[in-house]
């Protein structure tokens, strides 16, 4: 990873990404976000101070986690006067997405377990598939590897009345 003298007190884009990790590209993105700041010199160039480190880092860290930009971008807002996030910040604000992960996690490993199963059968029955029909919210519904819609009277179109019928329920799984 390159250094950059102490002296330097501002970086330009390039120097950022060298020394960051971050393309070019994503620091562009991150300033579009509101996740970090720059000034522009006369020449219309962009320079980034040292402390842009430290916040593409925890902008970084918090995406690897799975935390959403708008998240971290709010969580950046609270900080007093913008300045840069420190490990106190880092170990409160990581603490409160504690809860928020730990959900996603578990639904992750829900899907990972069931996953086999629908692989093995292909079926992805609304019936019975944990992952096209969680907890079975449409099994009162019908079987079938689709929502039925169910269409009572008729709609207009044109001024002309059209019948609505059931959509034919779809065999599953051998059924």
């Amino acid at each position: 990873m390159p250094q950059i003298p102490e002296k330097i007190q501002e970086l330009t884009v390039g120097q950022l990404a060298a020394r960051s990790g971050a393309a070019v590209s994503a620091l562009h993105f991150y300033e579009s976000k509101g996740l970090i700041s720059s000034r522009r010199t006369s020449g219309n160039q962009r320079r980034f101070s040292r402390d842009a480190l430290r916040r593409v880092a925890f902008v970084r860290a918090a995406q690897r986690v799975g935390i959403p930009l708008a998240t971290i971008r709010e969580a950046l807002a609270e900080l007093p006067e913008g300045r840069t996030p420190t490990e106190d910040d880092w170990a409160r604000l990581s603490e409160s997405w504690r809860s928020e992960l730990d959900e996603r996690i578990k639904q992750l490993n829900r899907l990972r377990d069931h996953l086999t199963d629908c692989i093995g059968c292909g079926c992805l029955s609304l019936e019975t598939c944990v992952l096209s029909n969680p907890d079975d919210a449409f099994g009162e519904r019908g079987a079938g590897s689709r929502l039925l819609v169910e269409r009572r009277g008729s709609t207009t179109r044109g001024g002309r009345a059209l019948s609505r019928a059931r959509e034919p329920e779809a065999p599953c799984c051998g059924d």
